[in-house]
């Protein structure tokens, strides 16, 4: 069986009858609530069609609506009507083999209505390619084989696990915690994107786009002139332009460690420090893990990974930053967010963290894994505008506000062409600015093939940002080129990825480090010198650091290789070194 798709139920007890035999119409599971999501089923096979919306019904019940079409065309017309009430569709498990219009052309179509909804081809072993081929054109997530059987093992799982991606980033799912604010505005931004990051359904309202409806009212309920950004919490209680600390206490995101002391503290929870906190729980270790801002780190802001191994059809990096957080937690660890780690040292046994707070946390071992933040741009106007129109980072939560825009794109590894295929989908059109003379020094090649067949993605080479204008928000940039000429972009939103640096000032001078901030381990750490010299007569575990149980994991670590597997490897091998070390005190 190809890697990436599941076999599909078998279709006993179907009405085995021809597509012309059936009456065309799209068909609603009865008395549904006209509130719920939709998932389409579209097959020109009657008894198909019936088996799956049957199965699906039995499965989703009260919580989604089944629609069910036996043609693209029918099914199309459905889909205008359901976006016209403004219904929201969740999932379309389509056929590929439909002679009027192929599967594939169907999604393609159907991606223009509903973007954010989930993608399914349903396709017989000879179609495989075909579903491989639509994993690009029509950014498909999944692709079953029928038949199939039985649904229990076959079908409802692929289909709870992609609902369940939906579901964490429809920002429309709950109605709980609604945002008013300026559409540039740095707090709006930074309150969104945490949300967003965090896995916390919430609404945004623009107070200049929604003048007159649902944003007005709430101001005007909170006193006609609240301070903006005015958050509204499930229940109705308000908060007047809060800090991010004081929107996850109210949010219900955990910030307050449970025990006085722990096996294992992890400082970071991109990918590696998410990988120990699963296989430190799992593993019957006492496991806490913080992180200053979100679960998944700067893998947690890619708009695509497509190159994890066993994901054929790739996943986005907060997927993965929520897959992970879930597994963690159901193995019992602790995920501390919003809190800072300012400083590590040794007490006898015992390594104390010192939170950002004044509060401190104590373990047997420490393992940092706090990964990299993007280097600033530093020319005029940018620092004025961060957070009103230039974003580092792939910030999803402002993808919906660049419809119809010019969105620049700074840098030229994949995460800046991942998030430039990903606003494709947006903005009006897409310019990537790259410094170097080819894309393919820094970028992988899938990527560059998949850049090149979008429409409305530019490249420009040999091109760097040497201004940003604006006064509220940004408006322009002015782009440099190689042989020194200038010229002026209009841009409503600009987001930047050109290269990474360690955080590590925190450390101390016991934890060696090298020219750039990167922690060494191992032999490495060995051969540091002065405070930082290695204190013990046994050599230093691989990716032990020169201060004994504190580990180190993913990209902060130095010569590590920067991606998300090996950062997942090292977090869960730097788990069985974390017992040896706990072993031999």
């Amino acid at each position: 069986m190809p890697l990436g798709c599941v076999t599909y139920r078998s279709w006993r007890n179907t009405v085995s009858s021809g597509a012309g035999q059936v009456e065309a119409s799209a068909v609603e599971t009865p008395a549904p609530a006209a509130s719920r999501p939709v998932v389409f089923v579209v097959d020109d096979e009657p008894g198909v069609a019936r088996a799956v919306e049957r199965d699906l019904r039995s499965h989703l019940r009260d919580r989604y609506r089944v629609l069910r079409a036996e043609s693209g065309a029918q099914a199309l017309e459905a889909l205008g009507v359901v976006t016209l009430r403004g219904d929201r569709v969740a999932l379309f498990l389509v056929d590929q083999r439909m002679p009027q219009m192929s599967g594939v052309e169907f999604l393609e179509q159907a991606r223009v209505l509903a973007p954010a909804a989930k993608r399914v081809l349903l396709t017989a072993y000879a179609d495989t390619q075909a579903a491989i081929d639509a994993i690009n054109k029509v950014a498909l997530d999944h692709y079953l084989l029928k038949p199939w059987d039985p649904p229990e093992e076959q079908l409802y799982p692929v289909v709870d696990d992609l609902l369940g991606d939906w579901e964490a980033s429809a920002p429309s799912f709950a109605d709980g915690i609604r945002i008013v604010g300026q559409r540039r505005s740095r707090r709006s931004h930074e309150l969104k994107d945490f949300l967003a990051r965090n896995q916390v359904p919430f609404r945004w309202l623009d107070v200049d786009r929604d003048s007159n409806g649902e944003a007005a009212i709430l101001l005007q309920a909170a006193g006609g002139t609240p301070d903006l950004p005015l958050v509204v919490l499930e229940g109705g209680d308000v908060l007047e332009a809060p800090t991010t600390a004081v929107l996850a206490e109210r949010a219900g995101v955990t910030r307050r460690a449970e025990l006085p002391f722990y096996d294992l503290l992890i400082v970071g929870g991109g990918p590696a420090g998410l990988a120990a906190a699963v296989y430190g729980a799992s593993e019957g270790l006492a496991t806490a893990m913080i992180e200053r801002e979100a679960p998944g780190g700067q893998a947690g802001q890619s708009s695509r990974i497509e190159n994890y191994l066993g994901f054929p059809v790739g996943l986005s990096g907060s997927d993965l930053a929520r897959r992970a957080t879930t597994q963690a937690r159901r193995f019992g660890a602790e995920l501390l967010t919003v809190q800072e780690v300012g400083g590590i040292e040794s007490s006898g046994s015992a390594r104390v963290l010192t939170l950002g707070d004044g509060s401190q946390l104590s373990a047997h071992a420490v393992l940092i894994a706090t990964g990299v933040d993007y280097r600033r741009l530093d020319v005029p106007g940018v620092a004025e505008l961060t957070g009103r129109g230039i974003y580092y980072g792939g910030s999803r939560a402002e993808a919906v506000s660049c419809e119809g825009e010019h969105v620049v794109v700074v840098g030229g590894a994949n995460s800046a062409g991942q998030a430039a295929i990903f606003f494709a989908g947006y903005a009006g059109n897409v310019t990537i600015l790259y410094r170097g003379a080819d894309l393919a020094k820094s970028m992988s090649s899938y990527l560059i093939d998949q850049i090149r067949e979008t429409p409305n993605i530019e490249v420009r080479t040999t091109a760097e940002v040497v201004a940003a204008h604006g006064t509220e928000t940004l408006e322009a940039i002015t782009v440099a080129r190689a042989d020194g000429s200038e010229e002026r972009l209009v841009a409503g939103a600009m987001f930047v990825f050109i290269g990474a640096q360690p955080q590590t000032g925190w450390l101390g001078d016991e934890i060696a480090r090298d020219e750039k901030g990167f922690v060494l381990a191992g032999a490495d750490a060995r051969a540091a010198s002065g405070r930082a010299r290695w204190p013990l007569a046994r050599d230093p575990y691989l990716l032990e650091t020169s201060l004994p149980g504190v580990f180190v994991a993913g990209d902060v670590r130095a010569s590590s290789i920067k991606r998300v597997a090996s950062a997942v490897g090292e977090g869960s091998m730097a788990v069985q070194f974390v017992h040896d070390y706990i072993g031999s005190l």
